[in-house]
């Protein structure tokens, strides 16, 4: 159940980078419409990037997944995507109705565009599924050795011919199952659809509900790329901007919670904070309130109170729920290219219906909100910021802001770090102990909340500047600071450091014929294997072992210290 919570978990971060260039699509295509700036050109850049949604998404997912977000990967699924979707547009079978009163060129015309059309429903789909193998055959199948005369066909060069044949076997899994394929997606749609109010409440409520493990990215992804049909275009976002006027069920309701609900949150919180704190807090909440007013990120703020006060989280899921029925009903048709924020609603403000009501309605929602966060944190002293018990940070984990040296020793040193990554507003980090992360250090440094998905992932929301951050961190480990900072944590937990057995290392992970490749990483060691049964676990009870990871399959890290890189060239002899 773990691994397919940490694959599900792995796939959400990987959608965040195509949905990343979603604002820059949906700020042209509005920029250029005819009541702004009338330029044709600027909108039809726009409607370039809403059009190749499916090529995006398997780029993006497929470099997402791949370890090290290799390229390599993107190009397989541009590879398999191509195949799959020009080899199902000769397949699928064109209705007779269709060329039923036209003849010559025009009939051609017409099986050309019929095509085409129902091809726009297959896009993102087959973008999706082309994404997940790629980035799977790039893990698998990256360092793959061939007889001598394919040598040159080895390694990542195989990954695109994979892909290329996973892609025809998709082709005619579309082509010849489309009338199937088609009718599924068409039941599933209309039975979201009308499910009516208690789809859009489920919706919303699990919308934030979803976020402490990172899945809601999946289910938005659902109801804003494929649910609904709109002359060929799905999706609720997709169809907003292509001017469906039924557009924008599963977006409106979150402009009164984005805009209003939760920066009321934060001054209820405020207020309710103690006096010697507001100064120290306030600071905080008022950058998060005015994020969220003005992009829709709301990730800092939910955070914040979600695991100190779990009833507000509560209150606050339910309301997002009823905001999206309330709107509804009112037919408040809003959308979005990034987030429900003041940017979007501007930009967005020409193609929605009855958008004034969403300041009426706005208003309610920060005055419930206000009263309702007042109200429970005062009635059960729930321990929102400036209200729960402070904890000091250690001394001897530095205390200088945004200072990546102090990220990493908060977080346990470099040999602590298997993985480092990010998707919107949160660090998604595979490591080695979860005891030697200091929280208080972290808090210090700006960390807003902590999930731990499973004993060797944490995921540290830190806000908007997750993805620069991360790069600075895996950045700083390859800094001699790193290494020092390792060294200095090493001589504290382990007062007679061994040096390992290179040979018994080797034994016990099976030999040079299970290992693919092998990297020295700071102060642990990166195997590639190619049986995860041939590894033993014995190799954990090895002398100056500190810790194994297992951060994906046929990986394994093995925790040494910064003896490593001689540890590597000891096996590199062995090996000779």
């Amino acid at each position: 159940m773990k691994n397919i919570l940490t694959g599900l978990q792995s796939i959400g971060r990987a959608l965040m980078l195509p949905i990343a260039v979603l604002p820059v699509a949906a700020l042209l295509l509005r920029l250029g419409q005819q009541d702004l700036l009338d330029i044709p050109a600027i909108a039809a850049a726009g409607d370039a990037i809403f059009s190749n949604l499916g090529l995006l998404f398997a780029m993006g997912v497929a470099v997402g997944l791949a370890r090290e977000n290799h390229g390599a990967a993107g190009l397989a699924s541009v590879v398999g995507y191509l195949v799959t979707t020009k080899g199902a547009e000769v397949l699928i079978s064109v209705p007779p109705e269709v060329t039923a009163q036209v003849v010559g060129q025009a009939r051609d015309f017409a099986i050309a565009a019929f095509r085409e059309r129902e091809l726009a429903k297959l896009s993102v789909p087959a973008g999706l599924l082309n994404g997940l193998i790629a980035g799977y055959l790039y893990n698998r199948y990256s360092d793959i050795r061939l007889p001598a005369y394919l040598a040159f066909f080895a390694g990542r060069r195989f990954v695109p011919i994979a892909s290329g044949t996973a892609g025809i076997l998709l082709a005619l899994a579309f082509g010849f199952g489309w009338p199937i394929l088609e009718r599924g997606m068409d039941a599933t749609s209309d039975a979201v659809l009308a499910s009516g109010s208690f789809g859009i409440f489920a919706y919303g409520v699990l919308n934030r509900v979803l976020i402490v493990t990172g899945l809601h990215h999946i289910l938005n992804n659902v109801a804003w790329f494929l649910l609904g049909d709109f002359h060929g275009v799905t999706g609720d976002l997709k169809r907003f901007f292509a001017g469906d006027p039924t557009a924008g069920a599963f977006m409106s309701g979150h402009f009164a919670v984005m805009m209003f609900g939760l920066p009321a949150a934060c001054l209820a919180m405020y207020q309710a904070a103690a006096p010697a704190r507001r100064a120290a807090v306030g600071g905080m909440l008022f950058s998060m309130a005015l994020t969220s007013f003005l992009t829709g990120v709301t990730e800092p703020i939910e955070f914040s109170f979600m695991f100190l006060a779990p009833v507000l989280y509560g209150i606050h899921a339910v309301l997002t729920g009823v905001a999206m029925v309330v709107m509804d009903l009112l037919n408040v048709r809003l959308g979005f290219g990034f987030s429900a924020g003041l940017f979007d609603y501007v930009l967005s403000f020409g193609k929605a219906t009855r958008p004034l009501w969403l300041i009426p309605i706005g208003l309610v929602y920060f005055g419930l909100y206000y009263g309702l966060f007042r109200f429970f944190i005062a009635r059960f002293n729930l321990a929102t910021p400036g209200r729960e018990v402070e904890e000091s940070a250690r001394s001897d984990v530095g205390t200088e802001d945004d200072s990546v040296q102090a990220w990493i020793r908060g977080l346990g040193g470099a040999s602590n770090l298997v993985a480092v990554d990010a998707c919107t507003t949160r660090l998604r980090l595979s490591i080695a102990d979860q005891k030697v992360v200091n929280e208080a250090a972290l808090k210090s440094l700006g960390a807003r909340g902590f999930v731990r998905p499973s004993q060797q992932t944490l995921q540290v929301v830190v806000g908007p500047i997750a993805d620069q951050l991360a790069s600075s961190i895996r950045a700083g480990l390859r800094l001699p600071a790193s290494v020092a900072s390792t060294a200095a944590a090493a001589v504290e937990t382990s007062a007679t450091p061994s040096r390992i057995s290179a040979a018994q290392l080797l034994q016990t992970l099976g030999g040079f014929e299970n290992i693919r490749d092998m990297r020295a990483a700071a102060s642990r060691l990166c195997f590639t294997v190619r049986d995860d049964a041939a590894v033993s676990a014995d190799v954990a009870k090895l002398a100056g072992v500190r810790g194994i990871a297992r951060p994906e399959a046929h990986s394994v890290h093995v925790l040494i210290g910064p003896t490593a890189p001689g540890v590597l060239a000891e096996l590199g002899r062995l090996r000779v």
